[in-house]
C-alpha cells in the first residue's frame, strides 16, 4: 500500500510538469515525510473547468461518512484505493468515484521490507529522471463543512496496484504486500485528468505498470518515530 510519502519540492514544479501557465499562490511547506493517517494537506491537481492545483487532505471522506462519528470510524482506511475495485466492483465506493480523478504529486514514497529482522526496514523510492512525479488518485469533497471556514474540504486517496518486480521485493510482508502506488507518466497524467475518459480507457491506465528500471530505492532509518523533517529522513543507510 502507500501510507508514507514526501514532497520536498515546490508548487511551481507541478505547474511545469503539467505545463500550467499560472502558478497559484498556495502555501505548502516542503516535507520529507508525512504519513497518511495524519490527514495532512497535500498538493493535488484536479480538472474542474481546467487544471487546478489544490491542497487536499490525504484520507478520502466519502459521502456516506456524513457524521463526525462515521468519519472517525472509516477514514483511516481510505488513504488508498485498490485499482482492481474501480472498474470491476460496481458496489465499491471507488467505482462510484471513478470520474472524480486527481493527480497526487510527490518526490518519493516509502515502503517497508521484511528482511527477517525484529523490525522491517523502510525504503525510500523515487523515479530516477523525474524530480517530481505523480500517482493516480480519486477525490471527494467532505459532506460536512469545515467548522471554521464553512468550506467543503477536498480529500483524496492514492490508487494502488499490483507491484512491479522491484516493489514486490521491497514490499514483501504484511496483509497488503506486493502492492505499489499507481505511478503515471506525464502523458498518462494528462489522460487521467481527461473528463471524457471512458471506462475502457480508464481500465488501460489502471493496468499501467511503472518499469522498475525507471525507479530507484534505498534503505533509510525508521520513519515511524519522532524525527526532524529534513533530508536525513531519506538518507541512505548501510544494512550490512
Amino acid at each position: 500500500m502507500c501510507y508514507d510519502m514526501s514532497f520536498f519540492s515546490n508548487i511551481k514544479q507541478i505547474a511545469d510538469y503539467l505545463k500550467i501557465q499560472t502558478v497559484p499562490d498556495i502555501h505548502f511547506t516542503p516535507t520529507w515525510h508525512q504519513v497518511a493517517q495524519t490527514f495532512c494537506r497535500w498538493p493535488v491537481v484536479v480538472n474542474e473547468d481546467g487544471y487546478k492545483i489544490q491542497l487536499f487532505e490525504w484520507g478520502l471522506i466519502a459521502d456516506y461518512m456524513n457524521t463526525p462519528e462515521k468519519i472517525r470510524e472509516y477514514r483511516t482506511s481510505m488513504a488508498n484505493a485498490r485499482s482492481e475495485k474501480i472498474i470491476e466492483d460496481k458496489r465499491s465506493v471507488w467505482h462510484r468515484l471513478r470520474n472524480q480523478r486527481c493527480l497526487v504529486f510527490t518526490t518519493g514514497f516509502f515502503e517497508h521490507h521484511d528482511a527477517g529482522l525484529k523490525k522491517k526496514v523502510p525504503y525510500f523510492i523515487h523515479l530516477k529522471e523525474q524530480p517530481v512525479f505523480c500517482f493516480a488518485g480519486l477525490y471527494n469533497y467532505s459532506p460536512i463543512p469545515d467548522k471554521e471556514t464553512g468550506e467543503l474540504v477536498g480529500t483524496f486517496s492514492v490508487i494502488t496496484r499490483a507491484a512491479n518486480p522491484l516493489m514486490a521485493h521491497i514490499h514483501n510482508g504484511g496483509a497488503n504486500s506486493s502492492r505499489m502506488p499507481l505511478i503515471l507518466t506525464p502523458e498518462l497524467a494528462h489522460e487521467w485528468l481527461d473528463v471524457s475518459l471512458h471506462d475502457a480507457a480508464l481500465a488501460k491506465i489502471l493496468g499501467y505498470e511503472c518499469p522498475e528500471a525507471e525507479m530507484e530505492a534505498w534503505p533509510v532509518k525508521t520513519i515511524r518515530t519522532r524525527k526532524e523533517d529534513n533530508e536525513e529522513v531519506i538518507t541512505r543507510i548501510n544494512t550490512d
